[in-house]
């Protein structure tokens, strides 16, 4: 995987598997050691799910809040270089997941970044463990069957849930460079011209990866959705959500919905226009903008 300047991999040990994870090792930009990084606060990037999906999707964000931050960038279980065990996932897997890395990784409550499905179990994670998050900050954060809707139901799903034919349709169409570079340009980006080469690459290396196909197609055959309004009026963690209008999986108006269930603990719903699903690849300077205030925000509203 590409990593900034800066960072190294390091790995924990979860339930679920090994877990990599990406972390400073060096700031070039202080010239000081690794050390004194020790007592900042921590800030955790939780990537979503997808073909390819990696901590990469974040790589453009994190090293912007290295120095006043201990920035921790894992890959979850099933992607990028953390293990891969061949099963079907679940959503409690990777609610599991999630609460483990903060246990292991982080000594206090954590302000939390975390994208799409990630940002939904991210709440039910919050959810079950309060005392783990200090705030969330969240990228189109969607359970993908919300208000009643059934993703499972859908054409796609179906068709995926066929045996062999879904290894087939992962192999063929998902984890190729066209694959990979179309589901991008019409689907995930509201912009094809914000696609670049380094882009599809990075996704294509970690849909390459050994086993990649079972969490992937978990996630497209609709294993992992479920429906977040069911569970957002019990969210305590002080939270801003970002939304990219032009989702093409979830429109504005579902998270609007989503944030109006639970104003007490969402303190922000702000849509960014002309932008799709992941604004932290599509527009990463304004999202870093936009995380700089919420957490000075939520710091604030928790006080």
């Amino acid at each position: 995987m590409l990593l900034p300047l800066g960072f190294g991999q390091r790995s924990i040990v979860t339930s679920q598997g090994r877990m990599a994870y990406y972390a400073t090792e060096k700031m070039p930009w202080m010239n000081v050691p690794t050390s004194s990084s020790d007592n900042l606060p921590n800030l955790v990037f939780f990537h979503g799910f997808g073909g390819g999906s990696s901590a990469y999707e974040w790589s453009k964000v994190y090293p912007a809040f290295a120095a006043d931050y201990r920035v921790l960038a894992p890959d979850l279980i099933g992607w990028g270089r953390s293990e891969h065990p061949a099963r079907n996932y679940k959503v409690d897997d990777y609610i599991t997941t999630l609460i483990e890395f903060l246990e292991k990784t982080c000594g206090s409550p954590t302000d939390v970044i975390a994208s799409s499905l990630t940002g939904a179990i991210a709440i039910r994670a919050a959810i079950v463990r309060p005392d783990l998050f200090k705030s969330l900050i969240l990228t189109t954060p969607s359970g993908l069957s919300d208000f009643g809707t059934d993703y499972s139901k859908s054409l796609f799903a179906q068709i995926v849930s066929t045996p062999i034919l879904d290894r087939l349709l992962y192999s063929t169409g998902i984890a190729t460079d066209g694959g990979i570079r179309n589901f991008l340009e019409q689907r995930q980006f509201a912009d094809a011209r914000r696609v670049y080469q380094e882009i599809v690459d990075a996704y294509l290396q970690s849909a390459l990866e050994p086993n990649a196909e079972y969490a992937a197609l978990s996630f497209v055959r609709g294993d992992l959705s479920f429906d977040l309004s069911l569970y957002i009026t019990q969210l305590t963690t002080p939270t801003a959500i970002i939304w990219g209008e032009k989702s093409q999986f979830t429109s504005p108006d579902i998270g609007q919905r989503l944030a109006n269930m639970n104003p007490e603990a969402i303190k922000v719903f702000q849509v960014l226009d002309n932008v799709g699903l992941t604004p932290h690849l599509e527009m990463p300077a304004v999202t870093i903008g936009l995380i700089r205030q919420y957490l000075k925000l939520l710091s604030d509203s928790s006080c």
